[in-house]
């Protein structure tokens, strides 16, 4: 997408903003209508491109290569010195030449040898004499931490004193702004004397060389006064490039394409004519994507808090919840992706009075619009998409609605809830940027403070952005690790928080869906605030939290996490209150999410484990993972190789695997309940399987699976009892399995391994496939101790048994199905079984995992399960 700025001032990059070799970083700055270039030393050196094909990559593309970055500092030296500073400048210089590069940027340096301005000056005029031969110009720039040189004013001095037609000044407003300059003296220096402008923002205390190479932010998201900077720039009459020069560490890991445009939006925002941002009104809607689970479970928390289904989208799975004029769409086929089984905000639809000249800035911006198809008659709505993917609607009045056919359910008239106050989005850490700058720029937003919180699992940014009225507020969180996910288990929760004019009385009418809140949090608000008591003990009855700030109080409750990762929060500001409460209340609510995930769980109908083969692709962390996401209470993890060709997961043997498990274990609630697998033939030794043991007690697991292939009777029997003496002292049973095809082979070979072995930490594991292979009789294990028997194998598969061992292994390995979708008489064994038993699914399925990967097979896997046997009746 390219267009032309509406402004005469050219717009470059530096390639030092932008991740990819020089041709990926040509490409984007053009993309993003730059007109020019910053080459850096790594960039060219590093290129195929000879000098020609760089003249003709960036002529064919528009683009002039503006500057060259060199990569050596200049500060005045001895003579000798110095004569190898002339050569390698001469080398260079020849180079640069033929590449068509004009400008050659150098800066102080941090580690000088002379300080005496008159050496500077007749250094600096031989060096701009060498590179004059050669058709180039030196632009020189002060770097804060120079050792002799530091501020712009001491560089303008040397640059004055040199007198040199080819020597000038390169500002910096990193460099002016976070160092120990006065701004005020660019505007001093001659126009034609100024031969280069870089730009860049950062955060408040970002000063040093390691801030400047790694931490520089896009215009408009740190603090330097850069339109300040600008003005004086321009007070000189400078009419050259203005080079955006963001060296960020996770820019470069970016799209460059991406980034360019991001810069591009930066700058335009920062020096261009742009439609002037349109006054907003608030929010028209927010909308959710759900799908056949997390719908109807959205559905219910909103009718819970007062919300009524009072539309249905005359051509799209779209519904219309409303309460007063606080509308939520939730849409079942949003354009966005969303995981399965999760909710997840996918448009916001801003009120304002001119859409179309949102629009029209939005383009401006780079914002890509987003194509919609409707039927004739529907509303036209102008949409544009963030850099996450959510959809931003501009709406003005509330004709859309007609799009929504009438379910007959009245709408409620909002006893409580007066409006959206604001909607909170989590990032990845890549994004966060990204998004800053799109709400920044797109919809006019003005960014509050950075904070960081402390939370649970790790430190977070948190930053608001309010439109000048007050009416659309929107926070964006990212946990500042590269993680990906805000937690285990808890994929980038987002809420909307409705607002009221009584916390305390909304809290009363939906208490049934408020997050309880521990006690210690209201002593620590006792200790805090001086509160009044009646007030303290109602928030603490229903609880409400509480913060206060110059301006006024703020009252607030969450409702539990629903859809995976959608809460919604109800909000009351008092006076002027213009946070989004104490920070010491995200790791509470953090905290109060996780122990009411873990706490359905465990009052979950039925307990079920996610068995490690169902998904042995995935890590042991991973499947933690995963396990978590889908609903399973625990996981089983195979920590031996049954065949040469399964993934190997060496939690014996590698300490981080091990940790990383334990810390996802720790933080999901999700727990082991069994290990796999000691298979003891009868060339095996029992004391080998220590290490695997020890592994399992670790990882807190509760039983441990064992087969024994093995012909011989008595030392099948005396190397299981060896394994459950090993096994006792660490709190593990030893569960015995019969796969069909091996020498213990049913269920009634297995009873007589435990009988002679007489261990009281002995168990025989029901898998159901094995069961029904082996044709063993439900009436025998209803006859067995019911201590016997710790958890139980679920699964399905085709009635027909195959004919031979081949065929046997591989329906047990890739070819079961979910309960109730084969031939196996699920509900006469599991009937046979005790009560309360987990329900560990192994459902090993090579199509399914292959169509939709293992972490949604996992999920489908529960989701089948808890249909067929979660039946009071069958």
């Amino acid at each position: 997408m390219a267009i032309t700025t509406s402004t005469e001032q050219m717009l470059s990059i530096s390639t030092e903003s932008l991740s990819g070799t020089l041709d990926d970083k040509v490409a984007a700055a053009a993309a993003a209508s730059f007109t020019g270039i910053e080459i850096g030393e790594s960039d060219l050196i590093a290129s195929p491109w000879a000098p020609s094909r760089l003249r003709r990559e960036c002529a064919d593309r528009g683009l002039t290569a503006d500057v060259y970055r060199s990569p050596w500092d200049f500060e005045p030296t001895t003579a000798h010195a110095f004569a190898a500073v002339l050569r390698r400048a001469g080398r260079e210089f020849a180079q640069l030449e033929q590449f068509g590069l004009r400008t050659v940027l150098i800066r102080s340096s941090g580690s000088g040898m002379l300080d005496d301005a008159d050496t500077a000056a007749e250094q600096l005029s031989r060096l701009a004499s060498l590179a004059d031969g050669h058709g180039l110009r030196l632009a020189y720039e002060a770097v804060p931490w120079g050792r002799f040189v530091r501020s712009a004013g001491h560089a303008w001095e040397i640059v004055r004193r040199t007198a040199h037609p080819a020597l000038g000044l390169s500002v910096d407003s990193f460099h002016v702004l976070a160092g120990p300059d006065d701004a005020t003296v660019v505007a001093t220096v001659p126009g034609d004397q100024l031969l280069h402008v870089r730009l860049a923002d950062a955060r408040r205390g970002a000063s040093t060389a390691d801030d400047s190479r790694r931490h520089r932010l896009f215009p408009g998201l740190g603090v330097l006064d850069l339109p300040g900077f600008l003005s004086h720039v321009h007070a000189t009459g400078y009419a050259g490039p203005l080079s955006l020069a963001v060296g960020n560490d996770i820019y470069r890991q970016m799209d460059p394409w991406q980034t360019a445009v991001d810069g591009m939006r930066a700058l335009r925002m920062l020096v261009a004519g742009l439609p002037p941002t349109t006054e907003l009104a608030g929010y028209a809607f927010v909308e959710l994507g759900v799908d056949d689970d997390s719908g109807p479970a959205v559905g219910r928390l909103l009718a819970a808090l007062g919300f009524a289904r009072t539309g249905r989208h005359r051509s799209k799975p779209v519904d219309l919840w409303q309460q007063g004029d606080v509308r939520i769409l939730l849409n079942a086929a949003p354009h966005q992706a969303t995981t399965p089984g999760t909710a997840a905000i996918c448009a916001l639809g801003v009120a304002g009075t001119d859409p179309a000249g949102s629009a029209r800035r939005a383009d401006r911006l780079l914002a890509p619009l987003l194509p919609r198809t409707r039927q004739a008659g529907e509303a036209d709505l102008n949409s544009v998409a963030a850099p996450d993917g959510t959809a931003v609607f501009f709406c003005h009045g509330d004709f859309w609605t007609a799009d929504f056919a009438a379910t007959g359910e009245p709408r409620r008239d909002g006893a409580w809830t007066t409006g959206i106050d604001h909607v909170a989005l989590t990032e990845t850490v890549d994004d966060f940027d990204q998004a800053a700058l799109f709400y920044r720029c797109v919809l006019g937003l003005q960014p509050g403070e950075l904070q960081e919180l402390a939370a649970p699992f790790g430190m977070l940014h948190s930053r608001a952005f309010i439109d000048p009225s007050g009416r659309v507020r929107i926070t964006l969180n990212a946990a500042i690790m590269r993680r990906g996910d805000w937690a285990p288990g808890v994929h980038r929760p987002q809420h909307i928080a409705f607002a009221t004019t009584d916390a305390i009385a909304a809290a009363k009418q939906v208490r049934a869906s408020v997050l309880p809140i521990p006690a210690n949090y209201y002593d620590y608000l006792d200790a805090h605030w001086d509160l009044p008591p009646g007030l303290l003990a109602e928030m603490r009855a229903h609880s409400v939290l509480f913060d206060r700030d110059e301006h006024g109080d703020y009252l607030h409750f969450s409702t539990p996490m629903v859809g995976s990762r959608v809460f919604f929060e109800v909000v009351q500001r008092l006076g002027d209150y213009r946070g989004f409460g104490d920070p010491n209340s995200v790791p509470v609510r953090m905290a109060g999410h996780r122990e009411r995930r873990i706490a359905a769980l465990r009052q979950s109908r039925r307990d079920y484990s996610l068995a490690h083969l169902t998904a042995l692709s995935l890590s042991p962390p991973d499947l933690v993972d995963a396990a978590a996401e889908a609903g399973y209470r625990y996981v089983g993890l195979r920590l031996t190789r049954v065949t040469a060709q399964e993934p190997n997961h060496p939690l014996t043997t590698d300490p981080a695997l091990m940790r990383t498990t334990k810390v996802r274990l720790a933080a999901t609630g999700i727990e082991v309940l069994d290990i796999e697998l000691a298979r003891i033939g009868p060339d095996d030794d029992p004391r080998t399987f220590q290490r695997v043991l020890e592994a399992g007690a670790e990882l807190g697991a509760r039983h441990v699976i064992s087969q024994l292939p093995d012909p011989d009777p008595e030392r099948k029997v005396d190397n299981f009892a060896r394994l459950c003496e090993m096994a006792r002292p660490l709190g593990l049973t030893i569960d015995l399995e019969f796969p069909s095809w091996t020498q213990t082979s049913d269920l009634h070979e297995a009873v007589r391994v435990l009988r002679a072995a007489g261990q009281p930490n002995a168990g025989i594991l029901v898998d159901l496939l094995h069961f029904a292979r082996s044709q063993s009789d439900v009436r025998e294990l209803r006859r067995l101790p019911a201590e016997w028997f710790h958890f139980v194998h679920v699964c399905d598969a085709l009635a027909a048994i195959p004919a031979t061992d081949e065929g046997l292994i591989r329906t047990a390995r890739f070819e079961r199905l979910f309960p109730g979708d084969g031939g196996i008489d699920v509900h006469g064994i599991l009937d046979a079984l005790p009560s309360g038993i987990p329900y560990a699914l192994e459902i090993p399925r090579a199509d399914s995992v292959a169509s939709v990967g293992p972490k949604e097979h996992a999920r489908l896997s529960l989701a089948a399960a808890r249909r067929y046997l979660d039946l009071e009746e069958h």
